[in-house]
C-alpha cells in the first residue's frame, strides 16, 4: 500500500515538472529572452515585494534595460511573457479572442468571480458588457448626479466636518464604497451596508496571495469573505427582483434592478451570478478609484447655498479632469493585467505559447518620455491636446473594446469629491514623508493623514 501511495506522489510531482522542463525547451530558440526562475513561484515574490515598496517601476524598468521590450517570466504560477511599449498596447487591446483571451491571475480570479468582465471573451464579453453599459449610459448617469452629491455631502459631514486630522485614504475609500451601495446595489445606511464592507475589505487583501486554499493563510480567508460577500448580493437579487414582480419599484434605481428589468425583457442577457460577480467587480474598481484636488471657485458662486452640483456643472470641471487624469497618469489604480494566449503566438520576432500569461503594465508607457516629456513633472496641461498622444499610450482605463465601462462614473464620482472637499476645506499633510505602495491597487500605508480646517466662507452643507 505505501509503495502504491509513493508511486503516486511521485507521478503527482514529476509528471508537472516534467511538463514544465519540456514548455521550456520546446521551440527555445524563439522564445523571448528571460528567466522562467523556480517552478511555480518564479518572480512572483520578487514582483509583490517591489508593489508593497513603491519600487515596481524600477522592477520593470531593470527587466527592460536587462531583456528588451519582451521577456519570459513565472508569476503566481504560471510561465509569462511581459511586453512593453504603446505598440504592445495596442497588440494587446486589439488582438480577438481567439488569440489572446482575458484572464487574471488565479488569486483574483477565484477570488471575484469567473464571470467577471475582465474574465469573459467573445459573445459572452459582449453580452454582459453591453447590459452594464445600458446602466453607465452618460444619459443614465446624468439622473444619478443628485444622490452622488448627496452621500458626497453626508460624507463630508460625517468624516470631515470638526476633525482636526483626517485619514485620507481610508475615509475616501468609505466614501467610495457608500456610493457604490447606493448607485449599484441600491443599499441605504445600516448594518447591512456595514458588513458588505467588512467582508470588501477582507475580501481584497488577498487578490494577489498565492492562491493555496488551506486553514489559515490570506487566501483562504479572502475567499471565505467572498463567498459570504456573494451570498448577500445573491439574496439582494432575489429580494429586488420579488419587489419588482409585485410591481413596488421601478426598473432603474440601481444597477441590479436594472439588470434584473432587462433579465425580464431578455432572458439569456444576463444570469443571477454574472450579476453578482460583476458587481463585486465594479466594487473591486470603484472602491480604489484614485481623487484629485483642485479649486472650483467659478462653479460655488454660481450655486445658491445648499444647491447641488448637476451634470452640466461637473461637465465643466474641465481643468479638474486634466487634474485628475494627470495623476491617473503618475499612479494608475491598476499597475497592469493579464491575458492568455490561445494559440501560439509570434510577435516581435519571438513566440508566446499557447496556454502562456501575457502581461504588460500600463505605467510603462505613462513615464515613457518619448510619449510624455519630462514623465516625473506633475503637469495636467499635458492633457489640453488629447489627440497629440499616440493611440494606446494612455490606457488608466483600458483601451479599444476593452475600455473600462465604468469610466464615466468614475468620473462623475471623483469630480463631485473633489469639488466639495476643495470649496470647504483647507489642509496640509501632516506627515513630511507618506510611504507608498501597490496591494494590489495602491495604498498609503500610513492612511494619508491631514490636517484640515474650514475655510473661512463656505455654503452650509445643508
Amino acid at each position: 500500500m505505501e509503495i502504491i501511495l509513493f508511486s503516486a506522489l511521485l507521478l503527482s510531482l514529476v509528471i508537472p515538472l516534467l511538463l514544465l522542463l519540456r514548455t521550456r525547451t520546446s521551440s527555445n530558440r524563439r522564445l523571448p529572452p528571460g528567466s522562467l526562475g523556480f517552478p511555480v513561484i518564479g518572480q512572483s515574490f520578487s514582483l509583490l515585494t517591489a508593489l508593497r515598496t513603491n519600487t515596481d517601476h524600477e522592477w520593470f524598468e531593470e527587466r527592460i534595460r536587462k531583456y528588451g521590450p519582451i521577456s519570459k517570466l513565472t508569476l503566481f504560477g504560471h510561465p509569462t511573457v511581459f511586453l512593453h511599449g504603446q505598440a504592445a498596447n495596442k497588440f494587446i487591446y486589439t488582438c480577438d479572442g481567439n488569440t489572446l483571451a482575458n484572464k487574471m491571475p488565479p488569486s483574483l480570479s477565484r477570488i471575484l468571480g469567473k464571470k467577471i468582465i475582465v474574465e469573459l471573451n467573445g459573445e459572452d464579453h459582449k453580452r454582459v458588457r453591453a447590459a452594464i453599459v445600458s446602466f453607465l449610459r452618460p444619459e443614465v448617469l446624468k439622473t444619478y448626479v443628485p444622490k452622488m452629491d448627496q452621500e458626497t455631502r453626508n460624507h463630508l459631514d460625517v468624516h470631515w466636518r470638526g476633525k482636526r486630522e483626517v485619514q485620507v485614504m481610508p475615509v475616501m475609500k468609505v466614501l467610495t464604497f457608500n456610493v457604490i451601495c447606493s448607485l449599484v446595489l441600491g443599499l441605504e445606511e445600516g448594518t447591512i451596508r456595514d458588513k458588505l464592507l467588512s467582508l470588501f475589505q477582507e475580501m481584497t487583501r488577498g487578490l494577489l496571495s498565492v492562491p493555496i486554499n488551506v486553514p489559515f493563510t490570506q487566501f483562504n480567508r479572502s475567499l471565505n469573505a467572498s463567498s459570504r460577500l456573494k451570498t448577500i448580493i445573491m439574496d439582494l437579487i432575489r429580494a429586488k427582483r420579488s419587489i419588482l414582480e409585485e410591481q413596488k419599484a421601478s426598473g432603474h434605481q440601481d444597477l441590479i434592478t436594472h439588470l434584473i428589468n432587462a433579465q425580464n425583457e431578455n432572458p439569456n442577457l444576463t444570469s443571477d451570478d454574472e450579476i453578482v460577480d460583476n458587481v463585486v467587480g465594479l466594487m473591486f474598481g470603484g472602491y480604489d478609484a484614485t481623487s484629485s484636488l483642485i479649486k472650483q471657485d467659478g462653479i460655488v458662486r454660481n450655486k445658491a447655498p445648499g444647491e447641488s452640483l448637476t451634470w452640466d456643472d461637473l461637465t465643466n470641471m474641465k481643468y479638474s479632469w486634466r487634474v485628475a487624469t494627470e495623476v491617473l497618469r503618475l499612479n494608475p489604480p491598476f499597475f497592469g493585467s493579464f491575458r492568455k494566449a490561445i494559440k501560439d503566438i509570434e510577435y516581435n520576432g519571438y513566440i508566446i505559447p499557447k496556454g502562456w500569461q501575457v502581461m504588460w503594465v500600463s505605467s510603462m508607457t505613462h513615464m515613457d518620455g518619448n510619449i510624455f516629456s519630462d514623465p516625473s513633472r506633475f503637469d495636467p496641461t499635458r492633457f489640453e491636446q488629447q489627440t497629440t498622444k499616440p493611440p494606446y499610450s494612455f490606457v488608466a482605463f483600458g483601451g479599444g473594446v476593452r475600455v473600462c465601462p465604468g469610466g464615466e462614473f468614475a468620473k462623475m464620482e471623483t469630480l463631485t469629491m473633489i469639488h466639495y472637499l476643495v470649496t470647504r476645506f483647507t489642509w496640509k499633510l501632516s506627515l513630511k514623508e507618506n510611504s507608498f505602495g501597490r496591494d494590489p491597487m495602491p495604498v498609503f500605508n500610513q492612511g494619508l493623514p491631514v490636517l484640515v480646517s474650514p475655510r473661512k466662507h463656505y455654503h452650509s452643507m445643508t
